[in-house]
């Protein structure tokens, strides 16, 4: 375990091949747990959510959680310059402690841990990847269900050339009324209509 904790700056023999075994153990567990929470879900989503679990920013801040910077054996180059807070070094530290946690246990044993870990980040995550613009979500959520794509109207517009207000309406197929938005381009305008269909149709709700 104390190999986990070594950096390559401290010493000869680090935490390096753990890192690379501990890496395979997370992307395997987490994927595996993305396939059973998520049975609709299609592989491009899973990779997606996989990706933004096993994140270097999302690693680092878990090590954080539980101190992990303060066991850290660092070379003296490392230690001056904050290496016990720097994010790449945390993150690879963690997974080095899976992969020590597998050879001295077992897969279970290391399975059970990540999932522990992860467990508040599994909770927050959902097939809509707010990311992604409105329009872009609302055309994904209509693919997936083998729908007819939005159609977008400019229905007015208010207002000087240099000072103008769009206002657009999105016809859905699986709604009965077509959501309205405003903005001073026609392209905000269809986000904001698009948004407002996500909301009707139940995908997100007025405080995503």
């Amino acid at each position: 375990m104390l190999l986990a904790l070594t950096h390559r700056s401290y010493a000869g023999r680090n935490n390096e091949r753990l890192e690379f075994l501990g890496d395979a153990i997370l992307n395997f567990v987490a994927g595996e747990a993305l396939f059973e929470r998520f049975p609709q879900a299609r592989e491009g989503q899973l990779s997606r959510l996989r990706a933004r679990l096993v994140k270097g920013e999302t690693l680092a801040r878990l090590a954080r959680g539980f101190d992990l910077g303060e066991y850290l054996r660092l070379g003296s180059g490392e230690l001056k310059s904050g290496g016990f807070r720097r994010e790449s070094i945390l993150a690879d530290a963690l997974e080095a402690l899976i992969g020590a946690i597998y050879l001295d246990a077992d897969m279970q044993t290391a399975r059970e841990r990540v999932l522990a870990w992860l467990a508040d980040e599994f909770e927050s995550l959902t097939l809509v990847d707010t990311n992604k613009d409105p329009k872009t979500r609302l055309q994904e959520f209509l693919q997936s269900r083998s729908c007819e794509l939005p159609r977008y109207e400019v229905v007015d517009i208010q207002g000087e050339p240099h000072c103008r207000t769009f206002f657009v309406e999105c016809e859905v197929v699986l709604l009965n009324n077509k959501s309205r938005g405003q903005g001073v381009s026609r392209r905000i305008a269809e986000q904001v209509a698009a948004a407002a269909a996500l909301i009707a149709l139940g995908v997100e709700n007025g405080n995503d």
